[in-house]
């Protein structure tokens, strides 16, 4: 029988999930992966299988919450796997352990760790940190515990790469006491920022040198890294700091909560409507939080959005060089990252101080490497898979090989 590990990464309205063999070594793709969306509403299940074939959709229970999601989301596994037994009995697996994606470790967990009863309370103080993803973490947590008892359940933290910044990285300038109560910088994205540095050196010899990655999605952040270790990124307390993203304001002066505070009355929930889910890319545009949508138009407001994102990571690519003493590699990835050539192009061009030359032909066609033999830095296009790094270290927690 395979051994399979299951990663799931829950969040406010969906979760994805993806099933490794881990018989021997771990398989470096998924046998099937997908994601359930609209959880709370119209709720959907699509997923596909390592060849790329997709499964026919599932509609689930209208309303269904997170623990029923998951409930039904077992239930689809096993009647896949009853269809793969029907096939072959040499195709028989089962669920050997599950990893979860758990946003912020604070400063408790630098590393991976085996999900108990102790460790699931620790967490549950840093939902303070990340009110719109922790919640939902462990509740999938909870969930899978009592719909797999006995199976281990593994915890990685999106926070954890970045404990290897040095001290002035991660401290704001307020006093002392605060500092010691955890209101510091913690950074996030960090199991995409781990398998960029591990696959790195595959792709350009500087990848032990000074490497900035811009993990750039509906969620975008930056990490400046030397000898592939996080030395400084542009999220901070929250998940919501730096860049600008597609709902979410990115940096923002302070000055402007108090603005809003005080002279229209906005109170704790309006105000985290506004920074998390009215803002960014949407916030600006009035469009869309999407940029395939907002490249595709010619509304000015969707010109203005797709503008002052560049401008955001173009200012953000600076202020990390300067903090690494320079940059020999750019790395793109996250949705954006990946798929959208343009914003990569605008990002380069808005670079070329830096040495950074880009090879038009090359970004267009989506080549790994998209800069010139002439640019001074390697510019590089890499897909992330936040995925496969969690099962690794769920395989690698339980002793198994990898």
């Amino acid at each position: 029988m395979k051994k399979c590990i299951l990663t799931i990464n829950a969040g406010s309205s969906s979760i994805k999930f993806a099933l490794f063999e881990s018989n021997g070594t771990l398989s470096s793709h998924p046998a099937l992966s997908g994601q359930i969306d609209g959880i709370g509403a119209e709720a959907r299940l699509v997923a596909k299988n390592a060849s790329g074939e997709r499964f026919p959709e599932v509609t689930l229970t209208p309303g269904v919450c997170h623990q029923e999601a998951f409930d039904q989301l077992l239930q689809w596994l096993g009647e896949q796997r009853a269809a793969s037994l029907k096939r072959d009995s040499e195709d028989d697996w089962q669920i050997d352990a599950v990893g979860h994606r758990v946003v912020h470790g604070g400063e408790l967990y630098s590393q991976p760790m085996v999900l108990t009863p102790e460790v699931l309370k620790a967490l549950e103080q840093f939902t303070v940190l990340a009110p719109l993803h922790q919640p939902h973490n462990l509740a999938g947590i909870r969930a899978l515990s009592a719909l797999l008892p006995g199976v281990p359940q593994i915890a990685c933290f999106d926070t954890a790469f970045h404990r290897t910044q040095p001290r002035m990285a991660q401290l704001f300038a307020i006093p002392p006491a605060l500092t010691e109560e955890g209101v510091k910088r913690y950074g996030f994205h960090g199991l995409s920022y781990e398998y960029i540095a591990r696959v790195l050196p595959q792709h350009t010899a500087k990848a032990n040198g000074r490497v900035i990655v811009a993990h750039l999605g509906n969620g975008a952040s930056m990490c400046a890294m030397v000898g592939l270790r996080s030395q400084g990124t542009s999220m901070g307390f929250t998940a919501i700091d730096g860049l600008m993203m597609g709902t979410r304001t990115g940096a923002l002066d302070p000055g402007v909560i108090l603005y809003l505070l005080e002279n229209k009355g906005m109170g704790l929930k309006e105000l985290t409507n506004l920074l998390y889910k009215q803002s960014g890319l949407l916030g600006v545009s009035g469009i869309s939080q999407d940029m395939r949508t907002l490249l595709a138009s010619d509304d000015a407001a969707a010109t203005d959005a797709v503008e002052l994102f560049c401008y955001r990571a173009i200012t953000q690519i600076g202020s990390l060089a300067a903090a690494i003493g320079g940059i020999d590699a750019l790395v793109f990835t996250g949705g954006i990252g990946e798929h959208a050539a343009e914003i990569r192009q605008r990002i380069i061009d808005g670079c070329a101080w830096l040495g950074l030359v880009a090879d038009k032909a090359a970004n267009a066609s989506g080549e790994i490497r998209i800069s010139t033999t002439a640019s001074q830095v390697d510019a590089l296009v890499i897909p992330t898979d936040e995925e496969w790094m969690i099962a690794h270290h769920t395989q690698e927690l339980l002793g198994q090989p990898v």
